[in-house]
């Protein structure tokens, strides 16, 4: 028999345990298991030879090896350790009996040499991905030449036929190599997705990413490349070409991207390597068998231990092993298929498993002879299986087959309930059905969640099954994700990070099926409309912006003479304004789904809604450059938010009241405003920003900043850019972060901080790229050219300037642009180009006169009197008068800052004239 292991020996690890025979110590995790010392050296003995065999006899001699004892003391001390172990719980598997013969250590063992155990730093792990599988039987091999071929090519996709063992294999592979990628393992379920437009947009979702709608995997592949991970598309097979083009891209343009898919066919890219996952590997018909050769084949290996996990006792004689192998091999070693028909030997016995197993797959194979023969089988196994279930758990699999990923037993009670089926039915077949392995059960924290097998739910699917109970069943779905965003919807505007995330993926894949259920041919438009109307924060708040659009506009196409003017109409414009703003810039389609939304919210006298629809409008026209339109729209958000006993809508308000003040030159006024917003409590959960999807505070840190050096407190004005970067940093959230960038940027510049401004661009350009920023990295490119300037090369920077003002202007998007302007301005005129200069200056005073941004007016009045200089046919004493102008003003705004140049040119030329 196998030694046990000596004082030397490799440490031994099994899932989440570590086995320390020197220290005769027993860990999971960092918690010492006490198993007492007979049942150690069991396990000690079993886990040093995994997957073989150990007589009763020779564990007797080798764990009391002075002594005589029976079989009971040997039962006893194994009970202790199973329980100890936690042996068969959650689906965990250790330890096998194998009857009339003695026991077999089944989990998978990594042996690790002295001194090099140690504990991933929790800090550092940085995935979504599931538990690691407890028990994954004859991949070894498959895992190890996966491993390999990945870290050599950087793109596999696992191939192989339904229920096969993809995903596993892959889910093994990937937590073997999450410290390779430092813990960055993204695993993409690409099983809920229904819409192949969607891959990218998913993946975008789970990196907290904001993508540009016409292109969001260029987003995604923007936010990985640099940084060491590992992509896992799973299932992938229902939206192949999606994912093919975007795993072909993803491998293609970054360079340290692992990439790992598993599809029942290859993707058929550039780069990818295709590894053909064979079911598991089934003994030989013409050969003899014992119970020592079933335990040594992986397939009959799974199906007795599925069996005895099951309560099975099997018998141990040729004609057992005999019918084992033939049910396996009938099942072509599919692992998933196996597994159905090892639950079943409980209640009918091994022989009369075999015969209806025979029976079953012959009625079912014929007719379908055009299919490929695995998904024949696997099809069959089903079909086969669900025939063998009552009538009751029959109904419940049927109606469960609505959710779309995972689901709890309340959403459970919620759907699948009515007259003719009661709870404590549910909870019987419920139990029923994950015995029988057509549900599965995993444990989330202190709850269980449970899901159909993928191809358990799409068997479901196809099946015929009474009309008006899949009609009630589908509409009692909508109904609970409808209850299920009254509840989490106040959420989603502060997840910002993978796991948070994760979380409500299946919850946001059962909106879309909700969605596309209410809007289809049998559905219900009505609910349809609450629904999409409740959605439309969730899909702002997750950066899914043409998703909003796509079904606010979809549900407003349904509106009816008794609908319209609605509350739900009102939200539904009013996320289509918001989602067309972001995507599609200053649209006209834009503005008056926003302004229809005000008209609702007006008549119907609902005031927090008017303050939420009146900062989106705000917003739309300050970033079209209509500041007067927009100091309007802010000044009466503000009185309409003082109304209310909600502090976070008053802190925005006067957030964005204090911008618009701001951009009007009164600076003081801004303060004001400013400091009440930074004041104010923390946001409510019911605030315009679940609209915005923007930060007050951070807002109202940003522009105090600029506004403390305009009055002159230039120290203050850095310390408040500084704290309000850093609270956008810790955050996580990359549109808050940019936004107190973007502000604080010009701070360091007119302070004359170029390494800090310098920093500072570049973070900022590094945020606005991965996220699709469009504006903001146009900005970021304009501020280096402004770089370029102060550092000397004055023609490189111009030009760089030029070509992102164009487009800024081009957008539009005027919000940032004045600080590149006078940069340029500046620019052209230390490069020889002064009429240019001149004529930028007098458009863009005439400009800014227009609309009302006169925050940056004494500056160019000021840049008006140096171009005077230069002009032979003005005279100096108009360049003095400009200069007084600009001092006026700038006294008048309360502008320092911009009164401190404006006196230090006056001075200067006075100087000049002696």
């Amino acid at each position: 028999m196998p030694e046990l292991p000596s004082p030397e020996a490799d440490v031994l690890s099994f899932g989440p345990f570590t086995l320390k025979p020197r220290e005769r110590l027993l860990l999971r995790g960092a918690e010492t298991v006490d198993v007492g010392a007979r049942a150690f050296d069991i396990l000690a003995a079993l886990a040093a030879s995994p997957n073989e065999p150990v007589g009763k006899n020779e564990l007797l001699a080798r764990v009391w090896p002075d002594m005589t004892v029976g079989e009971g003391s040997l039962r006893f001390h194994m009970a202790n350790l199973r329980k100890a172990l936690g042996d068969g719980r959650d689906g965990a598997r250790y330890i096998t009996t194998l009857p009339g013969r003695g026991y077999c250590f089944v989990a998978t063992v990594a042996r690790v040499r002295r001194g090099t155990v140690s504990s991933p730093d929790p800090a550092r792990q940085r995935t979504n991905m599931p538990n690691r599988p407890p028990l994954v039987l004859g991949r070894e091999e498959d895992s190890r030449t996966v491993r390999q071929v990945l870290a050599s090519r950087r793109f596999v996709t696992i191939v192989g036929p339904g229920g096969v063992g993809k995903s596993t294999l892959a889910l093994d592979v990937a937590h073997d190599l999450a410290s390779h990628v430092d813990g960055a393992v993204l695993f993409v379920d690409l099983s809920m997705l229904g819409d192949a437009d969607l891959v990218a947009v998913t993946v975008a979702s789970m990196l907290g990413v904001q993508g540009d709608a016409d292109d969001v995997a260029a987003t995604v592949i923007e936010a990985l490349r640099g940084n060491p991970s590992l992509v896992v598309f799973d299932t992938c097979e229902h939206v192949i070409d999606a994912v093919a083009i975007f795993a072909g891209r993803l491998f293609a343009e970054t360079s340290d991207v692992l990439v790992l898919a598993t599809s029942r066919e290859p993707l058929k890219v550039e780069g990818e390597q295709v590894y053909r996952l064979a079911p598991l590997a089934c003994p030989d018909a013409s050969t003899p068998l014992t119970a020592d050769a079933i335990c040594r084949s992986p397939a009959t290996r799974l199906f007795t231990e599925r069996a005895v996990s099951s309560g099975v006792r099997l018998a141990t004689d040729e004609a057992a092993a005999a019918l084992i192998a033939d049910i396996c091999r009938k099942l072509d070693g599919i692992p998933l298929a196996i597994e159905l028909a090892a639950r079943r030997v409980e209640a009918f016995g091994l022989e009369r498993t075999a015969a209806l197993l025979q029976e079953r797959l012959s009625l079912t194979w014929t007719g379908a002879r055009d299919a490929p023969a695995r998904q024949r089988t696997l099809h069959a196994t089903l079909d086969w299986s669900f025939g063998l279930l009552a009538e009751q758990d029959r109904t419940v699999l049927r109606r469960l087959a609505v959710f779309v990923g995972s689901f709890t037993v309340d959403a459970a009670l919620a759907v699948c309930t009515d007259e003719s089926l009661g709870a404590e039915a549910l909870f019987a077949s419920l139990d029923s059905l994950v015995a029988k392995s057509m549900v599965a059960a995993r444990p989330v924290g202190a709850m269980v969640r449970y899901r159909l097998l993928d191809t358990t739910r799409a068997f479901m699917l196809q099946s015929p099954g009474p009309e008006a109970d899949r009609s009630a069943v589908s509409t009692r779905h909508a109904r609970h994700v409808l209850a299920w965003l009254e509840e989490t919807g106040a959420e989603w505007s502060r997840l910002s990070n993978v796991a948070e995330r994760a979380r409500h993926l299946s919850g946001l894949a059962n909106l879309r099926a909700a969605l596309d259920w209410c809007f289809g041919e049998h559905g219900d438009p009505t609910l349809g409309r609450r629904l999409a109307a409740k959605a439309g924060p969730v899909f702002l708040a997750m950066s899914l912006l043409s998703e909003c659009h796509r079904w606010t506009e979809r549900a407003l196409a349904t509106l009816d003479p008794a609908s319209r003017g609605t509350r739900d109409e009102m939200h539904l414009q009013s996320a289509l304004g918001v989602s067309l703003m972001f995507t599609r810039g200053g649209t006209q389609a834009a503005c008056e789904a926003l302004v229809r939304s005000l008209d609702i919210a007006d008549e119907a006298g609902a005031s927090l809604d008017q303050v939420q629809v009146l900062g989106s409008l705000q917003m739309f026209h300050l970033r079209t450059g209509a500041f007067r339109v927009a100091l309007r729209y802010a000044e009466r958000c503000v009185a309409l938010a003082d109304s209310q006993s909600d502090p976070g809508a008053a802190a925005m308000a006067r957030s964005i009241l204090g911008m618009s003040f701001h951009f009007a030159g009164e600076h003081g006024r801004a303060r004001t405003e400013l400091e009440a917003a930074l004041a104010a409590a923390p946001r409510s959960k019911r605030t315009s920003t679940l609209y915005l999807g923007l930060d007050g505070h951070v807002l109202a840190g940003a522009i105090m900043a600029r506004t403390l050096w305009l009055q002159g407190y230039p120290d203050q004005a850095v310390d408040r850019a500084r704290r309000t970067i850093a609270e956008a940093a810790a955050m996580d959230h990359a549109l808050s972060l940019c936004i107190a960038l973007g502000w604080g940027i010009s701070v360091f510049d007119w302070v004359g901080d170029l390494p800090a401004l310098e920093e500072h661009v570049d973070r900022f350009i590094s945020r606005s790229a991965p996220n699709a920023f469009a504006p903001y990295l146009e900005v970021g490119r304009g501020w280096r050219g402004v770089v370029a300037i102060r550092r000397g090369e004055t023609a490189a920077g111009v030009a760089i300037l030029e070509e992102s003002l164009a487009k800024l202007h081009a957008m539009p998007y005027e919000l940032l642009s004045m600080p590149l302007t006078l940069a340029l301005i500046l620019g052209l005129m230390h490069s020889g180009r002064s009429p240019e200069a001149r004529a930028l200056v007098i458009r863009t005073m005439e400009d800014a006169e227009t609309h009302g941004d006169l925050c940056s007016m004494p500056e160019l009045l000021r840049m008006k009197a140096l171009l005077a200089l230069e002009d032979e046919a003005a005279s100096r004493d108009r360049a003095k008068d400009l200069l007084r102008q600009s001092l006026a003003l700038a006294r008048q705004q309360g502008a320092r800052g911009w009164e401190l140049r404006a006196a230090s040119s006056l001075a200067a030329l006075r100087a000049e004239a002696g």
